[in-house]
C-alpha cells in the first residue's frame, strides 16, 4: 500500500502509517501537474488544502483507493466524483473541533470587553477605562449557525457562562445537550452574538449578506471561523459602519488564498476599511491551528484509514 502526502502535517502521521506495513512518500513541493503525472502509481492521498483534487485528478488516479483530508472541509476535493470512482473520502474535523471553540471563545470575548484595542491604547500611553467599558455574555442570546463539530465545541464552551443558546443547522437529526434548537426566525428576532460554524458549499457562499444581516432585529456581534467566503465583505463592512453590527471578530475571510497559507494577490478593496475598523479583530486561519490539534488531526486521519483498510 502506497500512499502519497502532498502537504505537510505532523510527524507521527507518516511514522505511525510506517510501523503499520504502509509505504510513505512526501512530496510538497511538486505542481499539481506534476503530481498527476505519478498519483496512478499510489493508493492513497493525504493532503490539506494545497491544491484542488478535481475531476481531471482524480481521472488520472487509476489505482487511488482513498483521499484524506487532515482538518475538517472538503470543498477542495470533489467528493461525489471521488465516490464515482470507488474512492473513499475522508476528513478529520473531530480534531481541531476544540481549538476553533476556544478560538471562538477567545475572540468573542475580546470584542466584548474591548481587550484587543484597551491593550493597543495602553501600549501607545493611554489609558481609558470609561471608552473601554464592556459586555457580559451572561443574559445575552447566542445564536449557532451550524451545529457540526466546531458548532458543538463552542456550545459547550459558551454554555457555561450563563447564556441562552441556540442553533440552528439544516440536519434536522442534530441534538445538543448545549444548545436549545430553534428556527431562523427566532434567531432573527432575538440573537445578540451570532456565530457561523457553516460548510464552504455552493449555497453558503455569500450566505451573510446584506439581505440577511437585515434580517435581524437587534445589533449583534458576529464571530466566524468557519470559511470567508460565506460572508459578503462589503456587506459586513456596511453593516458594521452602520452599526447593524456591533463587531466581528474573523478568523477567516473571503480573499484568502485556496490553500489558506495566505491572501490573494488582488485585495479586495473592502479588505482596508475593514481591517482599519476598531470594533474588528482578524486572526489568519487559526483557530484550528493549535499545537495539540496538529496531533489530534494526524490521529485521526491514521484510525480511519486502518478502519477503512481492514
Amino acid at each position: 500500500m502506497k500512499i502519497l502526502h502532498i502537504d505537510s502535517n505532523h510527524p507521527t502521521l507518516i511514522s505511525t502509517l510506517k510501523n503499520n506495513g504502509y509505504i510513505n512518500d512526501l512530496d510538497i513541493s511538486s505542481s499539481k501537474e506534476e503530481i498527476i503525472k505519478i498519483i496512478k502509481d499510489y493508493d492513497g492521498l493525504i493532503l490539506r488544502s494545497r491544491f484542488k483534487i478535481d475531476k481531471d485528478f482524480i481521472d488520472n488516479a487509476s489505482n487511488l483507493k482513498f483521499i484524506a483530508r487532515v482538518g475538517s472541509g472538503l470543498e477542495n476535493i470533489d467528493c461525489n466524483y471521488a465516490k464515482s470512482k470507488n474512492i473513499e473520502v475522508i476528513s478529520s474535523p473531530e480534531g481541531n473541533s476544540n481549538a476553533v471553540g476556544e478560538h471562538a471563545m477567545g475572540l468573542l470575548l475580546s470584542l466584548l470587553n474591548n481587550i484587543n484595542t484597551s491593550s493597543n491604547q495602553v501600549k501607545e500611553g493611554l489609558w481609558f477605562r470609561e471608552k473601554n467599558r464592556g459586555f457580559e455574555i451572561e443574559g445575552k442570546t447566542v445564536a449557532i449557525l451550524g451545529m457540526g463539530n466546531t458548532g458543538k465545541s463552542f456550545a459547550k464552551k459558551i454554555s457555561s457562562f450563563n447564556c441562552k443558546v441556540f442553533f440552528y443547522d439544516i440536519d434536522e437529526k442534530i441534538k445538543s445537550k448545549y444548545a436549545k434548537k430553534s428556527s431562523l426566525d427566532f434567531l432573527y428576532k432575538n440573537a445578540d452574538i451570532v456565530s457561523l460554524h457553516l460548510p464552504h458549499t455552493i449555497n453558503n457562499i455569500d450566505l451573510f449578506n446584506k439581505e440577511f444581516i437585515q434580517k435581524f432585529d437587534k445589533p449583534f456581534w458576529l464571530i466566524n471561523t468557519s470559511r470567508g467566503k460565506i460572508v459578503n465583505t462589503p456587506d459586513l463592512v456596511d453593516a458594521l459602519n452602520e452599526k447593524k453590527i456591533l463587531g466581528a471578530g474573523l478568523d477567516v475571510i473571503d480573499i484568502e488564498s485556496s490553500s489558506f497559507n495566505n491572501l490573494e494577490k488582488e485585495l479586495n478593496p473592502y479588505f482596508n476599511e475593514l481591517i482599519n475598523l476598531k470594533n474588528v479583530i482578524i486572526t489568519p486561519h487559526i483557530a484550528g491551528w493549535t499545537f495539540e490539534s496538529n496531533v489530534k488531526l494526524s490521529q485521526i486521519i491514521i484510525d480511519k484509514i486502518k478502519s477503512l483498510l481492514k
